[in-house]
C-alpha cells in the first residue's frame, strides 16, 4: 500500500465507515480504542471474549477504499464484533471495494475449502449467525439460546452448518442446524471455549479450543453422532486457531506460532504430515484455504494477508490496513 491509499490520523485506532449501499470513496476515523485483558488465556477486548490471541499496537492510519464494481472471486476480512466485514476482490485489485456494516467474528462458508458458491456466513453475535448472498445481501438469520456468544462456524457438503459457542450459557458446546435452518441442536463438548470448527470430507466434525485448565485441545464428532471424542495430535498446538480441511489432509493453524498444522486422522489420533509457515503474520486470528491460497485475518498486523498454499512463506499480498481487529476470513464466488 503506497502512502497515496492512506490517510493519517491522530487517534489511536481507526476504523472505516463506508456505506456499502453508496459509490464513491470514504473514510470516518473512529474516536474508539480498543481496552484489552486476559480471562485465562483467553483474549478480552473491550469488555468481550474473542477468538484472536493477541492485539497488536494501535494503528495510526485508514484506508481510502474506492467502493468498485468486481465479479468473482470475493474475500472477506471480518473484524471486531459490531464493526464491519471488509470486501475485497482479489487478485484483481487489493483495495477494499466494500463493506457489511454492523457485524464481526468469523465466516465459513457451503465448501470445505475454497470459494463458496453464492453465500457465506458471518457468526456475529446471538442473533447475528448470518447467510449472506455474494457479495453483501442478507438472506436469512439464524440464532443460539440467549447469552451464548458464538464464535465459529462450519458446513458440511450436506449443507448442515456447525456453531461454536466461546463463552456464556452453552459455553463450548457445539450447536448443528440441520440444513442450516431451525432452532439448533447442542452438543456438550469437554471445551471450556469452543474457538474454530471444521468439517472433513467424511462429514466428521472437528473443534478445538481450550480446556478448563486452559490447554489446547481437538475435538471430534464423528459424521452421524452426537459423541465428542478427543483427538491427541502428535506434535503440540501452543493457542487455538482454524480447523480445515483443504482436500487431503485436516489442517489447524497455531495462532501462537503463525504455522498451519496438516494431520492425517487415525481414530483418537492426529499425525502431523506437513506444517506451513506464514512468515510475517503477526497473528492469524481466522485463516481460510482456497485452490493454491490461504487468506489470513491478521489480528496484531490489522490487515487481511494472502499466502501461498500449501507453499506458505512470505505474503503474495496485503488486503486493506487499519482494520479494527480483524477476527476472520471466508472466500466466496458470486456465479
Amino acid at each position: 500500500m503506497n502512502a497515496a491509499g492512506l490517510a493519517k490520523c491522530p487517534t489511536a485506532l481507526v476504523a472505516l465507515a463506508l456505506c456499502s449501499a453508496c459509490a464513491g470513496s470514504a473514510v470516518a476515523p473512529s474516536t474508539a480504542t480498543l481496552s484489552a485483558t486476559y480471562v485465562g488465556r483467553t483474549l478480552s477486548v473491550n469488555g468481550r471474549l474473542v477468538t484472536a490471541a493477541r492485539l497488536g499496537p494501535p494503528n495510526r492510519y485508514a484506508v481510502i477504499a474506492p467502493h468498485g464494481h468486481g465479479r468473482r472471486p470475493h474475500e472477506y476480512i471480518i473484524n471486531d464484533y459490531g464493526t464491519y466485514a471488509g470486501i475485497f476482490n482479489y487478485p484483481k485489485s487489493t483495495n477494499q471495494k466494500g463493506i457489511i456494516n454492523n457485524v464481526g467474528g468469523q465466516g465459513c462458508t457451503n465448501v470445505l475449502s475454497g470459494y463458496g458458491k453464492k453465500t457465506f456466513w458471518i457468526v456475529a453475535g446471538t442473533a447475528q449467525i448470518t447467510n449472506y448472498k455474494v457479495p453483501q445481501t442478507p438472506i436469512k438469520t439464524l440464532s443460539v439460546p440467549s447469552g451464548a456468544n458464538p464464535s465459529s462456524c462450519a458446513m458440511n457438503t450436506a449443507g448442515d452448518l456447525a456453531v461454536g459457542i466461546l463463552y456464556g450459557s452453552d459455553t463450548g458446546d457445539i450447536f448443528i442446524f440441520k440444513h442450516a435452518s431451525g432452532k439448533g441442536t447442542a452438543i456438550p463438548t469437554p471445551l471450556a471455549r469452543e474457538y474454530f470448527d471444521g468439517y472433513d470430507a467424511k462429514g466428521n466434525l472437528f473443534l478445538d479450543g481450550f480446556t478448563n485448565a486452559s490447554a489446547f485441545q481437538l475435538d471430534e464428532i464423528p459424521s452421524g453422532t452426537k459423541t465428542v471424542q478427543t483427538i491427541v495430535t502428535s506434535n503440540t498446538v501452543g493457542f487455538p486457531g482454524s480447523v480445515q480441511w483443504d482436500g487431503t489432509y485436516l489442517t489447524v493453524t497455531d495462532q501462537a506460532n503463525n504455522s498451519m498444522y496438516q494431520y492425517t486422522v487415525t481414530g483418537t489420533h492426529a499425525k502431523l504430515k506437513g506444517t506451513i509457515r506464514l512468515m510475517g503474520a503477526g497473528d492469524c486470528a481466522q485463516t481460510w484455504i482456497v485452490m493454491g491460497l490461504v487468506y489470513c485475518a491478521d489480528a496484531t498486523n490489522q490487515d487481511g494477508e494472502v499466502f501461498k498454499y500449501p507453499g506458505g512463506g512470505s505474503a503474495l499480498a496485503i488486503l486493506g490496513s487499519g482494520f479494527p481487529l480483524p477476527l476472520g476470513t471466508v472466500a466466496a464466488n458470486k456465479y
